[in-house]
């Protein structure tokens, strides 16, 4: 286990500061994509980030803002390195940044799911099932279960658009992943 030095953990606070520019209401802290902050030398820093997926486009825009913030901060030389392993999940998130995708209209992503390889099944695209779900997606306007899918897909990726049967209200979920 390698520990970080207060200049690191200061510098990691900075950095997962940085507003998630595809959910601005989540800091990359929040969201769980800031893996590290190694302090290479007096002026020069490696900063160590997950994306939510392989190619988000996100990720760009992170490590451009991630570099500003620390320029600010007077380190001259700052390199941001994409780790893809461990892989990024919904897991990650923390209970601040799923409160605040709550408060924000976001339903967020249910948690409790088990470890290990998820099978995926393929077929045709359906957003109806009889099966009842075991761990409901609530509204965040009302917080009814009750509850369907409109669209796998919203106006990113990870989210998915939804509908409460209970207040009417149309709403995103953050998947789980």
């Amino acid at each position: 286990m390698v520990t970080a030095t207060a200049l690191e953990e200061e510098l990691r606070r900075l950095a997962g500061s940085v507003l998630d520019p595809e959910l601005p209401v989540l800091t990359l802290d929040d969201l769980g994509v800031l893996r590290a902050v190694h302090v290479l030398s007096a002026d020069s820093v490696e900063v160590e980030l997950t994306p939510t997926y392989t190619g988000c486009p996100a990720v760009e825009a992170m490590s451009m803002d991630i570099e500003r913030v620390l320029h600010e901060h007077g380190i001259r030389d700052v390199s941001v390195r994409t780790v893809l392993s461990p892989a990024w999940s919904t897991d990650d998130i923390s209970d601040e940044g799923r409160r605040k995708l709550r408060e924000f209209g976001i339903a967020p992503p249910r948690g409790g799911r088990p470890a290990g390889p998820v099978a995926l099944g393929l077929g045709p695209t359906r957003t109806i099932t009889d099966a009842p779900e075991l761990d409901p997606v609530r509204c965040p306007s009302c917080g009814s279960a009750d509850t369907e899918l409109l669209s796998r897909f919203s106006s990113t990726a990870c989210k998915a658009l939804r509908r409460c049967l209970s207040c009417r209200e149309p709403f995103d979920h953050f998947k789980e992943l």
